[in-house]
């Protein structure tokens, strides 16, 4: 029995993202399920980084500060952003990463709040110098649980065109 099918079944269907040609210019994406903030996401986090910042480490101090409480790291929030859009759009079609910018986090992310994450595809070409692979801008939002925006960030992707005898739509 092959991988791609299973016995008195039909062939397997793979998980998988989006190909350059399946991306829309304005399309949106919503992913789901939102992921819930834990304080053991922030310290860890924090502390693989090491990043020591009191203000995601230290509640004593947090609490003498503008927000009262600890914050979560703003690079786990945007790290999650961008994970949260794997499966939906990058998933075996994304070649590299090439940057990231215009980021910015216009409210904290706390313990406790749920970040839900959209991607728009805002601009798109084929690449000069890669046959078969083409440039993808992608802005991502996270919003927590009250529909505030908490984070936003602009990526460029290199990713894959459709391969050759693809079904996937051209």
């Amino acid at each position: 029995m092959s991988d791609d099918t299973i016995a008195d079944a039909g062939p397997a269907i793979v998980q998988r993202g989006l190909y350059y040609d399946e991306l829309e210019v304005g399309a949106r994406y919503l992913h789901r399920p939102g992921r819930t903030a834990t304080e053991a996401d922030n310290v860890l986090f924090s502390s693989l980084t090491m990043n020591t910042q009191a203000l995601h480490l230290d509640a004593a101090f947090s609490a003498t500060q503008p927000f009262g409480e600890r914050l979560m790291n703003s690079m786990w929030t945007l790290a999650t952003m961008v994970g949260a859009s794997v499966s939906q759009i990058t998933q075996g079609t994304l070649v590299a990463q090439l940057g990231l910018s215009d980021i910015s986090f216009p409210a904290p992310l706390l313990h406790g709040d749920t970040l839900y994450t959209e991607t728009e595809v805002v601009d798109k070409r084929l690449s000069a110098s890669r046959p078969g692979q083409g440039i993808v801008t992608l802005r991502h939002t996270g919003r927590n649980q009250r529909g505030e925006t908490v984070a936003v960030a602009t990526r460029v992707a290199l990713m894959w065109r459709t391969p050759a005898g693809s079904e996937a739509t051209a």
